[in-house]
């Protein structure tokens, strides 16, 4: 399955508007494209304590995983900042266990039509997977 770059966009745009960041405002939407074709959406939640807050990222993916599905083609995620949000170190560690041949796609929220697109592998090459223990 090819995603759609603008439909997994705008998935991501519309759920940026659940975002909850009552402290930096800084709203960030995911749109996660199962290879079933379901597209899960997930905002980020800010906590006082900002160590418990959650990405946008990790929650389409918590909330995707939790529904049973765990096959990933894409993920889109969208903030107001030029270029598009870059996923966070934790974000990048779950993709590369979860959803290691996915695409992202990178949209700021002023410009949805202007998106950078990558894959997990080169947002963490060489990333931890485990191994036997």
């Amino acid at each position: 399955m090819k995603p759609d770059p603008g439909k997994l966009i705008a998935a991501a745009a519309k759920a940026r508007e659940a975002a909850v960041a009552p402290y930096s405002k800084f709203k960030v939407g995911a749109a996660l494209l199962a290879r079933s074709g379901e597209i899960i959406g997930g905002a980020n939640v800010e906590s006082a304590s900002y160590g418990l807050t959650c990405c946008a990222e990790r929650v389409a993916l918590f909330k995707a995983l939790t529904s049973g599905i765990n096959e990933f083609v894409a993920i889109a995620v969208v903030a107001r900042i030029e270029k598009g949000p870059m996923p966070c170190g934790a974000c990048r560690q779950l993709l590369a266990e979860y959803a290691p041949d996915a695409t992202v796609f990178a949209a700021d929220s002023d410009d949805l039509g202007k998106f950078r697109e990558f894959t997990v592998k080169k947002l963490l090459p060489n990333a931890f997977l485990g191994g036997s223990w």
